[in-house]
């Protein structure tokens, strides 16, 4: 029977190490801020930005939101994300994504100032992280390393696969698991064998966003398995990629949803937020 990798006692260890550190900041007179922008009315969206907002709070972050109507302009998205570059108050900037279909979410993500890019999205920041000499990871592959450090499992020379290619997170996860020197396959729609793939993984890290998509058989004895989905089932019930009550019987570790890699996405925006504020003071 697996031991559950709890992503809420995680990142409240994470948001209280940044509590401290921004507080400690804000002794020395320096504020950290994020700013978020929200476009139109999906309700998801509004969801993950009351989260951050809240945990922006938990960590004595000020928080500054642009809500803005669904019928805004790229050229007046554009406009909000050079004034809040400008801003010295605003550390760290996040436009939640997704944007109405007239605004070109890659022409906005490359606004963004690449020191204030607290998502990791700009391709300067992508870059660095391909090269391995970064200031901000992606924040769901950021958590994923979190939870797997937490177990004490190492990734040293561990056979390491992970499902999907996402530019979010499937390779940003392969290359932060090759930074740790593991030996990392990446698994797509088109990959032939899959589940023998899968089954040689010593870690697993399923973002294929597909409901009970990696079953038991997929799976080795023993593996850390990690599940980033976010899903419904056909009853509605919130559930991830892996097939959770099978595969629990298995593996060595694994992260329930939801209260796994969830809780982890916003802890690690609220560290990228402060290594922004950090790194634009030249503090180590």
């Amino acid at each position: 029977m697996a031991k559950i990798i709890d992503g809420k006692a995680v990142s409240q260890s994470v948001k209280d190490r940044v509590k401290a550190e921004v507080e400690k900041l804000r002794e020395s007179g320096i504020e950290v801020g994020l700013a978020v922008v929200i476009v139109g009315n999906n309700q998801a969206s509004r969801v993950y930005v009351n989260n951050k907002k809240k945990a922006c709070e938990a960590c004595s972050i000020n928080s500054y939101e642009y809500a803005l109507p669904e019928e805004t302009t790229q050229e007046e998205l554009l406009a909000l994300v050079d004034k809040l570059n400008a801003d010295d108050k605003v550390d760290g900037i996040l436009v939640q994504l997704p944007l109405p279909k007239q605004i070109d979410e890659h022409a906005v993500i490359a606004r963004i100032s690449a020191a204030k890019d607290v998502d990791a999205f700009h391709a300067e920041n992508v870059g660095k992280i391909m090269i391995g000499d970064y200031n901000f990871l992606p924040c769901t592959p950021a958590g994923v390393m979190e939870l797997i450090h937490s177990t004490g499992v190492s990734v040293e020379g561990k056979d390491c696969v992970v499902i999907g290619r996402s530019n979010i997170v499937g390779k940003p996860m392969a290359m932060l698991l090759l930074h740790e020197s593991g030996t990392v396959t990446i698994c797509h729609s088109r990959t032939q064998n899959l589940a023998e793939k899968c089954r040689n993984a010593d870690i697993l890290v399923a973002a294929v966003g597909k409901a009970d998509f990696v079953t038991a058989d997929m799976v080795k004895e023993g593996a850390v398995v990690i599940d980033v989905g976010m899903n419904r089932n056909a009853e509605g019930k919130l559930c991830g990629d892996v097939r959770y009550d099978e595969v629990e019987k298995k593996a060595g570790y694994i992260t329930p949803v939801p209260g796994g890699v969830g809780p982890m996405t916003i802890a690690m925006l609220m560290q990228n937020t402060l290594t922004a504020a950090k790194t634009k003071h030249n503090i180590d």
